[in-house]
């Protein structure tokens, strides 16, 4: 009789436990899930003093991203490019990304005429892009 009680104790302890493990794979799914579908935020890759506007309004997350630096050069995509393969490396990143905005960030003491020559240069490419022209929120 002794036996037969540690057997049914012994049985019934396993029985009561909480199974966790559907519960875990439900917890990973669900990480995967928001790490694969979280937007990134695009950094210029260099400092950029941007000036102060009135207006101010949002660009989607998934844009195209030119900064200009304080020495008037053009980097895409944290990389320095020449102002002759602007127009080539925004053909390519349309490619990749064809409904993505175009935000250029030029710094307060950039040349006037390097923002003027990218924004020529990509209304070349497309004249019905909207180029946004960032700036400091305050």
């Amino acid at each position: 009789m002794a036996r037969r009680k540690r057997q049914s104790l012994a049985g019934s302890g396993a029985e009561d436990d909480v199974n966790l493990t559907p519960m875990l794979d439900v917890v990973f799914i669900l990480l995967i899930f928001f790490i694969v579908t979280a937007q990134f935020i695009k950094e210029p890759g260099v400092a950029i003093i941007r000036p102060d506007v009135d207006n101010k309004a949002d660009a989607k997350p998934l844009a195209i991203l030119i900064a200009i630096n304080e020495d008037s050069e053009i980097y895409i995509d944290k990389k320095l490019i020449s102002p002759e393969e602007v127009g080539f490396t925004i053909k390519q990143m349309r490619e990749d990304n064809p409904r993505g905005e175009i935000v250029v960030q030029a710094d307060v003491n950039s040349a006037a005429e390097t923002l003027v020559d990218v924004m020529e240069t990509i209304n070349r490419l497309d004249g019905a892009t909207a180029i946004n022209i960032s700036a400091k929120i305050e």
